[in-house]
């Protein structure tokens, strides 16, 4: 059976379960009126948590973010722009402190006014060891926070830092003094009502199921959001996010399958747009502890055997863009000669096979995700297998559930894998996760390098093109010499959605944007 007779089946399987939620009625199951004010949308996954400084979940964070709030954003162009902040920051000469001027008459959905104290608070209680934080470690640049005012907030950093302002978009929230005391972790986790001043209220959760929220009546962007109630429906099998979509249970869906956005976008009612996602990566990460990937030659000729444009553009039907190292390739971050040396040529991956130990063939699993997200990694590992054979290397597929490749990957329990990691528009952020001892994934290759973790660490103070592109490219040269990963692409942001909607765009930083969203 072809990929596609295989899709088709599962579209009708999941059409049929959407036409049964239709009939069976509820919140989630209703069809959108014309110029209705509730607005449903379909995430993949469940929220791992409604506390914003610890949500894991990329898609989840459209909930944390229309929750909490930010003191800058990204809009639908990439660009950052004010939030809570009146203006983006003022930035001192050294690159070391960062001052902000905050919105007047902004309250949080409890009725308590937003001020300089509550950014400080925010920011200190992430970086407190003590309260654990997912994502404190990006945070520990910032070496003091100071209220100038009830209006004015100063951070100064330890050392000029690059991502600080990028990952202020979408790694924090600002909730009110005195809250965490008060409420405690559970409330943050489960029912954060009445915490943030964003334009959405919780109002109730059902695992596996949906997020129900409401319109913030005294959001500080006056007439905005015009939307009533907010459903977000958690629908993990893409098919069925299809057919919801196709049916109207939801007029925007994330993350469709390649194949359902290349073959639904601009048909009759359907819109579609997708948007490179700088910082992200889809991967094969072969364990550089263990055979045959402990051999630099043999991962360069794994690198150099596989057809990355083929993958990208007809596998995942573009949803990725190929590239051989983990900068995007149309970008300027991309070392343009460490991509080619990386890049299908496959006499130079025969050539390097034959100077490595393995030169008489091997034979590894490749562990990847039996639930699509994006892209459908199964069909990207059967291509892979495909080529390796080519070259003497058997390939052992095995799929798992999502949570599983994780879990062993960050252990280090693999032979390879196939993953791919979002990120906000940071070009170290996924070579930082995977290369840097103290990082999460630094057991997916196992690989060490202390002149490549030093390069790391020098990109992050530095800004400037002129002077971060230099730093970028000996990155890839020492990527490009020792093949720590197999690299095969920058994930691309899809999102399809009925042609009713209005103000919607597509975010490069994974995440929906709904604020200015609406049914016409």
């Amino acid at each position: 059976m072809s990929f596609f007779n295989k899709g088709r089946r599962t579209f009708v399987q999941g059409l049929s379960t959407a036409s049964a939620l239709i009939l069976a009625g509820g919140s989630s199951g209703l069809a959108a009126a014309a110029g209705s004010t509730t607005l449903s949308v379909a995430i993949p996954s469940n929220p791992s948590t409604f506390d914003p400084i610890n949500q894991t979940n990329h898609d989840a964070m459209v909930v944390n973010q229309l929750i909490f709030e930010n003191l800058i954003e990204i809009d639908g162009n990439g660009n950052r722009v004010p939030m809570l902040a009146r203006a983006l920051p003022n930035i001192s000469p050294d690159g070391l402190t960062y001052t902000f001027d905050l919105r007047e008459n902004v309250h949080f959905q409890n009725g308590q006014a937003f001020t300089a104290e509550d950014v400080k608070y925010s920011y200190e209680y992430i970086l407190d060891p003590v309260n654990k934080a997912y994502r404190r470690d990006i945070w520990t640049p910032i070496a003091s926070i100071t209220v100038e005012n009830p209006l004015r907030v100063k951070f100064v950093l330890k050392h000029p830092y690059r991502a600080f302002l990028d990952y202020m978009t979408k790694y924090m929230g600002i909730f009110p003094v005195g809250s965490r005391e008060k409420y405690g972790a559970d409330y943050f986790r489960h029912t954060p009502i009445g915490l943030g001043t964003g334009p959405a209220i919780f109002v109730e959760s059902k695992t596996n199921d949906y997020i129900e929220l409401k319109r913030n009546p005294a959001y500080w962007k006056k007439d905005l959001p015009k939307w009533e109630k907010l459903v977000i429906k958690v629908v993990p099998e893409e098919s069925a996010r299809l057919a919801f979509l196709m049916s109207n249970s939801v007029q925007i869906i994330a993350a469709p399958a390649g194949r359902d956005y290349a073959g639904m976008r601009g048909k009759v009612g359907i819109v579609g747009e997708s948007k490179l996602a700088r910082g992200s990566s889809f991967l094969l990460a072969g364990n550089n502890n263990k055979a045959p990937f402990d051999d630099p030659l043999f991962r360069a000729a794994v690198s150099n055997a596989i057809d990355r444009d083929t993958i990208c553009n007809k596998v995942c039907l573009g949803v990725v863009e190929p590239s051989a190292t983990p900068m995007p390739s149309s970008t300027w971050w991309c070392n343009q000669e460490a991509n080619r040396s990386l890049s299908f040529n496959l006499e130079k991956a025969k050539a390097l096979l034959q100077r490595s130990r393995y030169a008489k063939g091997a034979e590894f699993d490749l562990m990847f995700s039996a639930q699509s997200y994006i892209l459908k990694a199964g069909d990207t590992a059967l291509f892979i297998q495909s080529q390796l054979a080519q070259l003497g290397i058997k390939v052992n597929l095995k799929p798992a559930e999502l949570v599983t490749v994780f879990s062993q990957v960050a252990l280090g329990n693999h032979q390879a894998a196939l993953i791919a990691a979002v990120s906000p528009a940071d070009p170290t952020f996924v070579s930082k996760a995977l290369f840097v001892p103290t990082e999460p994934l630094a057991k997916a290759t196992g690989y060490q390098n202390p002149a490549l973790v030093k390069l790391i660490a020098e990109s992050y103070t530095l800004e400037a093109r002129e002077k971060l592109q230099p730093v970028l490219y000996k990155i890839q040269d020492i990527l490009a010499k020792d093949a720590p990963v197999i690299w095969i692409g920058t994930l691309k942001n899809t999102n399809l959605w009925r042609s009713n909607v209005r103000g919607f765009e597509v975010n490069e930083a994974g995440t929906l944007r709904l604020l200015n969203t609406y049914l016409a």
